[in-house]
């Protein structure tokens, strides 16, 4: 289903295959490990704030505060002024995915499915992130339910994250009555939130990657939790007919069992449509506007995301 020679796959299904392919695409000019770091645990990361660790940064004269047992006393003898050591403390950011492979996602104009998007977008953060030497893991939401990786820093446990990814990618079909049902998609998708909220280790850099359909009240309040102990990074996927109707004409749209036909040159029906589109979208960059959210909108019809760096 996909062009090789294309920077984004393409089609209605992806591959294990072609996620693991993704991880010998161009990085982008800004890679993920050439940034400082922000968490909490001990790693593989430089952060700029100075501290007793593993890796020395520098020889200093002597401050009030300092901690005596940094003292370099070969230094304070030759220049007969006390002299401390500066350590520059290693930190890591591990990152956890959140990737929404849901029956909503089963849909797209142009080039390739949300769903598609969303598991191309997923494999590239991973990739970034293994390669810069921080651990990965992920939440991957679909029909079913939700499958949870904890976060490991090797290649082989990426690609498990991302078989899974692509699984659920190509269990997804024409919905039908028990998929189409929104009550019971709404439940499976507050309990994976809820499953990222009960994380124990905090400041982990999170990606949902999701076209943020169903309650906005819910994305906010699970949005917001996660922003009091994480950086959370929200990925939306969209597509072209989300905010503009397709050319004049009568189209028929299956949900399950019930199908229902329109007509598409009623001018009326196109503002209103366009314009609740545009009031969405303004609720979700408001609710993505808190000090530790970050929020970027993609489309399936975009051609080039080999540039983008994930940070």
């Amino acid at each position: 289903m996909s062009d090789t020679s294309s920077k984004v796959l393409l089609g209605a299904y992806v591959s294990t295959d072609q996620l693991l392919g993704l991880r010998f695409r161009p990085k982008p000019k800004e890679p993920l490990a050439a940034k400082a770091a922000t968490g909490a645990q001990a790693g593989l990361k430089l952060s700029k704030q100075k501290g007793r660790g593993v890796d020395f940064a520098e020889v200093r004269q002597y401050q009030p505060g300092d901690d005596i047992r940094s003292i370099d006393w070969r230094v304070t003898a030759r220049k007969n002024v006390p002299h401390t050591k500066v350590f520059r403390e290693e930190r890591e950011r591990p990152a956890l995915l959140f990737v929404d492979q849901s029956q909503h996602m089963f849909f797209g104009s142009q080039q390739r499915l949300k769903s598609v998007a969303a598991a191309e977008i997923a494999a590239r953060i991973a990739w970034q992130i293994t390669s810069g030497g921080d651990r990965v893991g992920g939440l991957v939401l679909d029909n079913l339910g939700y499958h949870m990786f904890r976060p490991f820093r090797t290649v082989r446990a990426t690609g498990r994250l991302l078989q899974q990814v692509a699984q659920s990618n190509q269990q997804l079909a024409r919905p039908t009555p028990k998929t189409a049902n929104a009550e019971a998609a709404h439940r499976r998708l507050s309990d994976a939130l809820n499953a990222v909220n009960q994380l124990r280790q905090r400041r982990n850099r999170i990606f949902i990657i999701s076209d943020l359909a169903g309650p906005l009240d819910v994305w906010q309040s699970s949005l917001h939790r996660l922003a009091r102990h994480h950086h959370v990074h929200v990925v939306q996927i969209s597509d072209p007919l989300d905010s503009k109707l397709p050319p004049a004409g009568v189209y028929n749209i299956a949900n399950g069992d019930r199908t229902v036909s329109f007509y598409s040159g009623d001018n009326a029906l196109r503002a209103r449509y366009a314009s609740d589109c545009e009031t969405r979208n303004g609720q979700i960059v408001e609710l993505c506007s808190h000090p530790a959210l970050t929020h970027r909108k993609l489309s399936t019809a975009d051609t080039d995301w080999d540039a983008i760096p994930w940070d």
